[in-house]
């Protein structure tokens, strides 16, 4: 029984009982108080007649005091009632009656998909990304609220739990290539053992969120298990300007020494305040920009008039030899480290990667946190000043918050810019929709959770993919253009016209990368072209 039911069952019970008791109290008070005996049946009918207000006049009036103060709590008692109705009975029926309904079975024809067991902000990303490689989804959402407001919002969703056989098969997981476990640790491990026991040859990736508890997800029988905040700890540490590795960081080849790369553009880099076309690079490095994102905004192709920043990450292809050149342009000069020039602010589980492997580069910081204890130099707030001072942050070069609360981290941030206008800051965010902010009060590179998470779980999920983009999806494909055929790129003009990035031709066997306006298209050649998902569809339609 549904909450309306059983609303409507002890509202009926109650206004029976309240009907029945004033019945039986007008019969005896008309006896003995008017001395005018009536049936019980009369008075139920008084009674009524009064709740629904269709009159009482058969009896009116009644000369004793007691009867007229009965009839007037009566009348009291029946407006009351009847009002009450509205919200409790009324309303609702008619709020079920014109609200969506969710759907509690998947399609018939559905398969081949990722079932997503709840919608998380992490999850909200695995979905761009699935959706980007054409990958089907469904969302299992055990609460009807949440489920309705999915399927409102587009969300491919139904509600059903997914801790429970019903639910999974409802979601036709035996016919699904993954499943995707992201609530809490016990709820993620409840949904393993059931998916196990309902297709136990379907792939199963749990996210855990307390890395001591790892061991039992796998001992549920999950096949993957993923702890984003190590990783983002990781890429906060991969971030920081002093340059702790010599590596390009993530890098995808395509080719024989040609690869993807993202590469960051760090604060005393000599690209920043010039614009891409100012800046040379493709002359002076011999790469192609294919994308940038410009504070968390993600642009392909850039434009030539974009201004870089420290903190623009660009997108960019390329021989090995290249890439390292551009590596060399977008970083400062190397720096010598001492200690306290990195401020690591927050020492849980992000904040300890980072320390960690801050450390194993060899480089020198100070731990600030709120409580004391092993690897803190500083305990305080990081939104006091004399905290922060204390932790010697007006000479830092880079400071990175590693803190959880995304309200906490943009106060900081103003903090720390104003003690220290030319630090390097580096910011932790739990939620996406908050990274706008951080970059407006002063960070100079943030990173979400919530991406780094759906980054991973996409990657784990598309094992014949690789997912670079940081909060879309770039492809580099390979593919024939006949309507390019004996035009140069000049005259085709392929980016305008597509968005689209014409990386290399292989014209046989071999992959030719130095490409200007005037190289000209032959037959047989094969383009390998990048750019988002929408581009590289729209390059297909147009030339293929």
């Amino acid at each position: 029984m549904d909450t309306w039911q059983r609303r409507t069952a002890v509202y009926v019970a109650v206004l029976g009982g309240v009907m029945i008791g004033y019945a039986t109290v007008y019969d005896a008070g008309m006896s003995a108080f008017e001395n005018s005996p009536i049936g019980f049946l009369h008075a139920l009918q008084v009674v009524v007649e009064t709740f629904t207000t269709t009159g009482f006049g058969s009896d009116a009036p009644w000369t004793s005091t007691e009867m007229n103060l009965l009839v007037i709590v009566m009348d009291l008692t029946g407006v009351v009632l009847i009002f009450l109705a509205l919200p409790v009975l009324v309303f609702p029926l008619f709020e079920e009656a014109i609200s969506t309904t969710v759907p509690t079975m998947a399609d018939e024809e559905l398969e081949n998909h990722v079932v997503v067991c709840t919608l998380t902000p992490r999850g909200e990303t695995l979905v761009d990304e699935l959706d980007s490689w054409g990958v089907d989804h469904l969302i299992l959402e055990p609460d009807r609220d949440r489920a309705k407001d999915r399927y409102e919002e587009g969300y491919d969703v139904i509600h059903a739990d997914p801790q429970s056989v019903d639910g999974l098969e409802a979601a036709r997981l035996p016919a699904a290539r993954c499943l995707v476990a992201d609530g809490s640790d016990p709820v993620n491990t409840s949904t393993v053992l059931t998916a196990k026991e309902v297709a136990e040859d379907v792939r199963t990736v749990s996210v855990v969120d307390d890395p001591t508890r790892e061991r039992y997800h796998r001992l549920a029988g999950a096949d993957s298990v993923l702890s984003p905040r190590a990783l983002l700890g990781e890429g906060l540490a991969s971030k920081v300007t002093t340059g702790i590795s010599t590596e390009l960081g993530e890098a995808i080849e395509i080719g024989e020494d040609f690869e993807v790369a993202e590469l960051p553009i760090q604060r005393g880099s000599d690209l920043v305040g010039r614009t891409i076309a100012e800046s040379g690079i493709r002359e002076r490095a011999g790469v192609n920009v294919i994308g940038a994102w410009f504070r968390g905004e993600f642009e392909s192709p850039p434009s030539p008039d974009a201004t870089l920043d420290n903190g623009t990450v660009l997108l960019v292809t390329g021989h090995e030899a290249q890439l390292e050149h551009l590596r060399k342009m977008t970083t400062s000069d190397v720096r010598r480290f001492r200690r306290g020039q990195t401020v690591v602010v927050g020492h849980g589980e992000v904040g300890t990667t980072i320390t960690d492997a801050l450390s194993g580069a060899g480089v020198s910081t100070t731990v600030m946190d709120l409580v004391d204890g092993p690897g803190i130099d500083v305990v305080g707030d990081a939104t006091d000043p004399d905290a922060l001072s204390q932790a010697g942050i007006e000479d830092a070069r880079t400071v990175i918050l590693a803190i959880p609360d995304d309200t906490l981290t943009e106060f900081a941030i103003l903090v720390v810019r104003d003690l220290n206008p030319s630090v390097e800051l580096i910011a932790r965010a739990e939620e996406t929709e908050n990274v706008q902010k951080m970059y407006r009060a002063g960070a100079d590179y943030v990173l979400s959770l919530a991406t780094v998470s759906g980054r991973m779980l996409a990657s784990t999920i598309l094992e014949e993919e690789e997912v670079i983009s940081l909060d879309k999806q770039v492809e580099v494909v390979r593919t024939h253009a006949p309507g390019l055929v004996g035009r140069t790129l000049g005259e085709a003009d392929v980016r305008a016209r597509t968005g689209c990035t014409v990386v290399g031709v292989e014209r046989a066997g071999e992959v030719i990368t130095d490409l200007g306006p005037d190289f000209r298209i032959r037959e047989g050649d094969e383009l390998v072209i990048a750019g988002t998902d929408e581009g590289t569809n729209r390059f297909t339609e147009m030339l293929s």
